[in-house]
């Protein structure tokens, strides 16, 4: 088991606006679905809904396991599409949520102070976007919804691991804290996805579950547009992180 739960700076990055803005959009988007239920089954993305363009409004029934199963469905947004976005907003239970919105605070703020405030909302975004499209792609028949920020949070994974790879990530190892550079954790992590997806698209069909190839797309897009950054930039920029290692004579310079 591994599961980080800080980074060596992440009390040092100053105000990260965006990545607080979602996180609290996430949480207030949970407690509106808890109210709501129906709200899931409406603004959810539905692979089979995005590549037909036809909106699912009435229980399908599946075999997953050898038996039958009913996935609940209700009419959604008049333009479909749309739940490409509402869907990376939204979660299937507390842990879920809880989960996704700890790597947010955790590697968040560091990618959102080296892209900028408004080209992070926007990668954020078609991190998420990708997460879908990548699901899509090896279940484009599936009438199961996906709901979740992990496409987005891996993207974010990603980008983090090209643009700070020395980082020092803070993970909780079987019933050990350690501290171990950031290629290391989110690469091991990314070896943990791939296995999954293997699993779960040569396995059998399930009615439920974690779509990994989502995290896997989230996390390609995030570490394309680190490298086009890194790429982009040739010396460190001014930043709130830039004058820490000005302060800092510990730090570690990202370059």
């Amino acid at each position: 088991m591994l599961f980080p739960i800080s980074d060596d700076d992440s009390k040092l990055s100053g105000p990260a606006y965006f990545t607080w803005a979602i996180l609290i959009i996430n949480v207030l988007v949970y407690f509106y679905q808890v109210s709501d239920p129906e709200m899931t089954y409406r603004w959810a993305m539905t692979p089979k809904e995005i590549t037909t363009g036809v909106d699912l409004v009435s229980p399908v029934v599946m075999t997953a396991e050898g038996k039958d199963i009913e996935i609940p469905h209700l009419p959604g947004p008049s333009l479909i599409y749309i739940t490409l976005f509402s869907s990376m907003f939204m979660h299937g239970g507390i842990g879920h949520l809880f989960s996704n919105m700890l790597y947010l605070w955790i590697f968040g703020d560091n990618v959102e102070h080296r892209f900028g405030h408004i080209p992070f909302l926007i990668f954020y975004l078609v991190s998420g976007l990708f997460a879908s499209i990548a699901q899509i792609l090896v279940s484009p028949d599936s009438v199961i919804p996906n709901l979740g920020a992990s496409g987005a949070i891996f993207g974010i994974l990603g980008a983090y691991m090209v643009l700070f790879p020395r980082n020092k990530v803070n993970a909780i190892v079987l019933y050990f804290i350690v501290s171990m550079p950031a290629l290391y954790v989110i690469g091991l992590w990314t070896v943990m996805q791939v296995f999954s997806v293997f699993g779960s698209i040569f396995g059998p069909p399930q009615a439920g579950g974690v779509a990994y190839m989502a995290h896997v797309g989230g996390l390609i897009a995030g570490v394309v547009a680190g490298l086009a950054l890194r790429s982009s930039i040739r010396s460190e920029p001014d930043s709130v992180l830039y004058r820490q290692y000005q302060s800092d004579p510990t730090a570690r310079k990202l370059w």
